[in-house]
This record gives C-alpha cells, structure tokens and sequence, in this order.
C-alpha cells in the first residue's frame, strides 16, 4: 500500500449549498482522525480513527440528513479516490482523494443538487423548467466568480430558495432577499448581462 501525504476531502453542505473542500495530512489522519467543517457553522463532517479502519459522519447535501461509514485504512488513506454515496438517493455526497478529484467531484455533486432544488422539493411546477435550470446554470457561474455573489451588509454567504417563476437569493447574515425572475427568455438574458449580484441588505449599503 502507498499512502498519499495528504488527503482532500469535501462534501455539499446541507445547510448552506457550499463546497466544504479541506485537505489533511494523512499522518495525522491515521493518528487522530479529522473534523471538516463549513464556514457557516452549520455542518461538519467527522473522521475517527480506529485501530485498522476510520469511521466517518458525513454531513449530506443530497437527503439533508447525515450518514455513516466506515473505510479500511487502505482505502482512506491510499493513492486513490473514494466517494460515499447518500443511501437513499445513490448520489455521491463525500468524496476523499486528490485536490483536482475532489474539486471535481463536488462540482457534479453541486450540480446534481442544483437539479434537485430545481425540481422542487415540494413538487412545484416550474413556468419553463428549461428556463429555470438555464438560470440556475447561470447563477452557479456568478457565484464562482471573485464577490459575484454579495450582500450590501457586507456578506458573502448566502442561500438560495427556487420557486415556480424565480430564484431568491438571500443573505445568510441579514435575511434579505434578492429575486431573479427565471420564466422567460427574457429573465435569463437579463441575468447573462450580470457579471456580479448584490443583494440589499436589511442594514448597512
């Protein structure tokens, strides 16, 4: 067995649809296992140790709920890349390996998760579905770009409510809101202009 110096391992935040990427020295693994948590404080996902095995809590981004395993050492902390899959739905929810495999990973399970929400998880029915999965396409691109996403009250998390006919956006620290339209060819040609969004904050700006 090889063993990798480090180990990349990220997963989808539940509560607030970010990327939880964070590398860990694989010595350190072995000795005293590892807690990965999100910046907004609301998931963390734990790795023990135990004597032949790690046993990890991961934090689903899929369900919303958190799942178990357990992975020998080999797997864990060997050269290649291993993926848990939420058990209800068969979708990758952690993956452990390389930085570019990691990012990789969590940027098709991001994506599959945007599908989800867009389907709506009270069933509703979209006024263009084709629309909608184009804005929401477009608002991923936004929000990787550098502040493409902010708040007047200064922050940059946010979370993200999509409905019939339109996308809220909503600051994580303030509450406010900012509606982007997604039923016509219009809406989504309006938001392809936008380089960045700014949400009005409730203070500040």
């Amino acid at each position: 067995m090889t063993t990798s110096q480090t180990r990349t391992i990220g997963y989808l935040c539940p509560a607030c649809r970010a990327k939880v990427i964070q590398p860990r020295a694989a010595f350190a693994l072995a000795a005293s296992g590892a807690a990965v948590s999100c910046a907004c404080g609301r998931s963390c996902l734990t790795i023990d140790a135990e004597e032949r095995r790690f046993r990890l809590a991961v934090p689903c981004g899929v369900c919303g709920g958190e799942h178990t395993a357990a992975l020998d050492t080999e797997r864990m902390l060997g050269d290649k890349g291993v993926g848990l899959a939420c058990p209800q739905t068969g979708q990758l929810c952690c993956f452990i390996g390389a930085d570019y495999e990691v990012e990789r990973e969590l940027e098709r399970l991001s994506l599959a998760a945007d599908k989800e929400a867009a389907r709506g998880e009270d069933d509703a029915l979209f006024t263009d579905s084709l629309i909608m999965h184009e804005v929401l396409s477009e608002l991923k691109e936004i929000a990787a770009r550098p502040h493409g996403v902010t708040c007047t009250c200064g922050s940059e998390r946010y979370t993200m409510e999509v409905r019939p006919a339109c996308v809220d956006l909503i600051c994580a620290d303030c509450g406010a809101r900012l509606r982007v339209d997604a039923a016509t060819d219009e809406d989504l040609d309006r938001l392809c202009c936008r380089w960045t969004l700014q949400i009005k904050g409730n203070q500040g700006g």
